[in-house]
This record gives C-alpha cells, sequence and structure tokens, in this order.
C-alpha cells in the first residue's frame, strides 16, 4: 500500500509556479511560450545510429522503415502519455547504446522503470519534438478523428500541470521540514507544541495522499497484489461465509467486495481517506450495500458496530514492508477486534536481504549528477548514499542467495518487535567486481488457519506448488508497485574490494522508525556486513 512522491521530468523550460492542476487554460501563463522553440525543426539525432535528421519526423519515418520501429503505433498500442513516451525514447536510446538494436516492444513494462525518465543522449531535441509529432499526426487527421485528438491533447497537458503542480508542493513540503528542524534548534521548548502539530500534519498528509486515484490505480493494477487477495478469498469460500469481516484500510473497497461475494454475513471498511466516500459508491453500485458497512476514521479512534470480527483482512504492505507503519494500525485492530479463534489474511511475511552489484546501475544514479544537460550538479550528490532507493532490479545483479532475516506471524507480532536489529549471513554465488550495495524485499502468504505454520526458509512458488496462496516482492518474481528497497553502499575514497564465489558474507539488519518519539511512517534501515576475507562496513539509510 504504498505511495511516492511525483518522478523527475525532463529539463523543460517551465516556469513550475505558473502552473496550476485547477487551471486548464493556459494560453497566457507566463514561462509555457518557452516550452518549444522557436524554430518549427529541429535537428535530431537518430534513434539507431548517430545520424543527425534536419527533424524528428525524418528520423522517425527512417526508423520506421529500415527498423520497423514506428513510435505512433505503439503510442497507440500501450496508450502511452507524454512521460510514458519520454521513457520509451530512453529506453531505445539505452537498448541501442548498450549494442541491442532490436529492443523489445513486446510489453509496456519494458520501459515504465522511472530511470528512463533521465535522458540517455544529452540535449536530446528529439524529447522536445514529441509534441510536433502528435501535432503532425492531428493535422492528417480531420473531423471527428481531429476533435479527440485534441481531447487527449488537452488531457495529456492538464496530467502534465498536475504533475509540476504535486513537484512544487512535494519540494515545498520537503523546504517547510528543513526549516521546522532549524526551528528546533533555536527553540526546543517552543518547539514541543509544534511537534505535536507536524505530528498530525504527516499523518494527515499520509491519509490524504491516499484520497487520489493515481495511488489506487496503481495498487489495483498491480495484478500480482491484487490477484493473490482475490484468489485466497474465493478458494476458502467455506472460511468466509456467513463471517464478520473486518477491512483495515479499505481503500476502494475491493477486498470488502471480494468477502461479500465469497459469502461473509457482514464487512466492516475502515479509511481514514477521503476515499471511503467513493468506496460507499463503489459498494451500493456493485450491489453490496447491504452486507458491507464503511467507516471514515482511523481504526484506533473509530466505533466499530460488532465487539468482535472473524477475520481481519488488509493491505498493509508499504516499500520495504513496513514504511508507512500502517501495519502498527492492523495490529491495533486485531488485538482489540479479532475473535480469539480468527484469522489475518495475510497470515505471515518475511523479509529477505541479499548482496546488490550493478555498476551500470550506480553510474546512472550517482555519475548522472556530473554532466546533466552539460552542468556539473554534483552539489545534488550531498547525502545520496543516505536515501533507501525503490526500483526494480534484474536478478543478474543478485550475486547471492537472499537470506530470510525477520518473520512476521501476523497472529501473533507485536508493535515492538517491528522496531529490531537481526542478523543474516549470505553465500556469494558468483564473482563480482564490488559490492555495491544491498537489496531488500519481502515475501507475503496466506495460509487457511491460524494455527498453520510457513517453514523456516519459505519461498513463495514452492508454497504455491502445495496449493498456498503467495507472492514475492522480490527481483526472481513478476513486477510489484512495491519493486525492491536497493540500499547503496557509500564506499567514500576507499576502493570496492571485489568479491569471489563461495565467500561469506555476515551481518545485521536493523529497522527503526525514523523518529523514536513521534508517530513517523519513515523507517531508517541500518546494516553491519563482515565480509570472510575482505571488507567490513556498517550504513544507515532513510526510506521516507
Amino acid at each position: 500500500m504504498s505511495a511516492s512522491l511525483p518522478s523527475d521530468l525532463p529539463p523543460r523550460d517551465v516556469d513550475r509556479d505558473s502552473v496550476s492542476s485547477g487551471d486548464s487554460d493556459v494560453s497566457d501563463e507566463e514561462g509555457w511560450e518557452d516550452v518549444e522553440p522557436d524554430d518549427e525543426t529541429q535537428p535530431v539525432v537518430g534513434l539507431f545510429s548517430d545520424k543527425i535528421y534536419p527533424d524528428a519526423r525524418s528520423m522517425l519515418k527512417e526508423s520506421k522503415d529500415k527498423h520497423n520501429f514506428d513510435i505512433r503505433r505503439i503510442q497507440k498500442e500501450f496508450d502511452l502519455d507524454f512521460l510514458e513516451t519520454i521513457k520509451l525514447v530512453n529506453y531505445v536510446r539505452s537498448q541501442v547504446k548498450s549494442g541491442n538494436m532490436t529492443p523489445d516492444f513486446s510489453s509496456k513494462d519494458k520501459f515504465e522503470d522511472e530511470i528512463y525518465l533521465k535522458p540517455v543522449l544529452e540535449d536530446d531535441a528529439l524529447l522536445y519534438s514529441l509534441d510536433d509529432i502528435e501535432e503532425g499526426e492531428l493535422e492528417t487527421t480531420s473531423g471527428t478523428e481531429a476533435d479527440r485528438r485534441v481531447i487527449e491533447l488537452q488531457e495529456d497537458l492538464e496530467r502534465l500541470q498536475s504533475q509540476f503542480s504535486e513537484y512544487r508542493l512535494a519540494v515545498q513540503k520537503s523546504l517547510e521540514e528543513q526549516l521546522t528542524k532549524e526551528d528546533e534548534k533555536l527553540a526546543p521548548v517552543e518547539q514541543s507544541a509544534k511537534r505535536a502539530t507536524k505530528i498530525e500534519e504527516i499523518d494527515s498528509d499520509y491519509f490524504t495522499s491516499y484520497a487520489y486515484n493515481g495511488i489506487h490505480e496503481s495498487m489495483l493494477k498491480d495484478a500480482i497484489r491484487t490477484d493473490s487477495y482475490r484468489d485466497f478469498i474465493y478458494d476458502n469460500k467455506h472460511i468466509f461465509k456467513d463471517k464478520v469481516v473486518l477491512d483495515v484500510g479499505c481503500g476502494t473497497g475491493i477486498l470488502s467486495m471480494f468477502c461479500a461475494k465469497a459469502g461473509a454475513k457482514k464487512v466492516i471498511s475502515v479509511d481514514n481517506s477521503n476515499i471511503i466516500d467513493r468506496a460507499k459508491e463503489i459498494i451500493y453500485e456493485n450491489g453490496f450495500g447491504d452486507v458491507i458497512t464503511c467507516i471514515r476514521g482511523k481504526i484506533e479512534e473509530v466505533t466499530l458496530p460488532v465487539k468482535q470480527v472473524d477475520i481481519i483482512v488488509s493491505e498493509w504492505m508499504g516499500y520495504g514492508l513496513l514504511f508507512e507503519a500502517m501495519f502498527d494500525s492492523v495490529i491495533y485492530a486485531r488485538d482489540r477486534y479479532l475473535a480469539p479463534d480468527g484469522l489475518m489474511a495475510p497470515s505471515h511475511a518475511t523479509l529477505r536481504v541479499a548482496p546488490f552489484a550493478d555498476s551500470d546501475f550506480v553510474a546512472s544514479h550517482i555519475g548522472f549528477w556530473h554532466n546533466v544537460y552539460g552542468f556539473n550538479m554534483k552539489s545534488m550528490l550531498t547525502g545520496i548514499y543516505d536515501e533507501a532507493l525503490v526500483r526494480t532490479v534484474p536478478p543478474s545483479t543478485i550475486p547471492a542467495e537472499s537470506e530470510i532475516f525477520l518473520t512476521l506471524p501476523l497472529h501473533t507480532i507485536t508493535v515492538q518487535e517491528l522496531s529490531f536489529l537481526k542478523e543474516f549471513e549470505v553465500t556469494m554465488k558468483e564473482d563480482v567486481d564490488s559490492l555495491d550495495g544491498w537489496a531488500i524485499w519481502f515475501d507475503i502468504f496466506f495460509m487457511p488457519s491460524r494455527d498453520s505454520a510457513i517453514p523456516d526458509n519459505a519461498i513463495p512458488s514452492e508454497m504455491q506448488k502445495k496449493g498456498v496462496v503467495a507472492f514475492t516482492t522480490g527481483p526472481d518474481g513478476k513486477e510489484t508497485h512495491w519493486q525492491q528497497t536497493i540500499l547503496l553502499i557509500d564506499h567514500g575514497k576507499k576502493k570496492p574490494v571485489a568479491l569471489k564465489k563461495g565467500q561469506t558474507i555476515k551481518g545485521k539488519v536493523g529497522y527503526q522508525k525514523k523518529e523514536k518519539d513521534e508517530k513517523s511512517r519513515s523507517l531508517d534501515i541500518t546494516l553491519e556486513w563482515d565480509v570472510q576475507q575482505g571488507e567490513k562496513g556498517a550504513q544507515q539509510w532513510a526510506l521516507q
């Protein structure tokens, strides 16, 4: 159940303060007149060669004729918006740069990674000519088709405005947090009252973020996530029949409706976001109004119409599993409302850690700032190794088998156990030039009984063969919206040490809420490691 800030956009000469998501007429706004160059066309570097073309259209025509790359066909096939088309272009350039002259366009997943928002080619004129391409397409259409394209372009523009507005608000929020920290240093006594207000603001921002469609669309389209809940509920209708179910953080109400359709006698859906209003409408429109009761508020503060429930279902997982701290609320609901023989769905979660080695990833993330459109932005590297990244990485970047460092039995685990320092040990299965970082992900299991246990080294794919509903968010599984948590190592001035197959790495992983005295939804992750006959290290990252 994770959300993220808007992704970085390719640099464009736009006055962000002039863009408002609530104003669809931008013809008089300052800054937009500079988005397009004065000339109608610009020379463009080819996608499949270094050849210079007089304009984007001629280059793309030759790309279509000689390399079977039809950008308009791909746009239509996958319904790509402006930013997704930018990702497509940068995906092609990166593939060609690495020597692959036949990039794979069989799925939109191939170029969905946020890394493709970063230009591969410095001052890539093609990225600024995408609007021209669409306008050229529009000129060849007529009547209804032209009207449709106008509407689509208007919608694209409005989405872009909204993204710029969200970006501006995110920057403003970051500045306000920094100012608050400075105020705390200058006036610690006064800050005691302000701190309580800040906690309320953090909570408010969190729940407000779940009021928007985008987050729920991302989660619902995550088939691994949604299918798993559906399959467990529908495959176990005998468990849900005539039961009272509590859905904590119900969002759009999809899990609640699964339960109602499976035969639950009563479903209580709780959410503290405005999305609860949409959930009510959705539930009534689908004919479940007499079974599902929607309640707005925090589970810790609302009063349920029943003393206890038979089943608690919730999709509470955040990045790195525990980001957002929503699981605290699920534990509260369990302890307050779940019957002694009641069931938690899901029932178990495990956290895994593995070494990460990908020099290209490091170069892209760190080296990028040394040359951004010809400018040195190395000041952006300040604190860059302190941030935990959320990315999808290929299995080839994981040079050792992962190990579980924490198992969470949802029926018994306590809030206190969610802050921890756990040991792990992994063995290299191949040689690598350097240990670039660590990857963390989680696996989820749905056991049909509260008395059912999972093996010590439970693997979702193996459990599925036994009929258990389970899924992984790791590199070996199908991509989920949780992706993986990547912790890059700051080697400083020390030269990274190569690792050999068979070497053992022992270490400890720690999770701690960002602020010990506050109800923070962020995490500090610490990791210590000791490579057999190799380097030692310790570092802390923030997931926020």
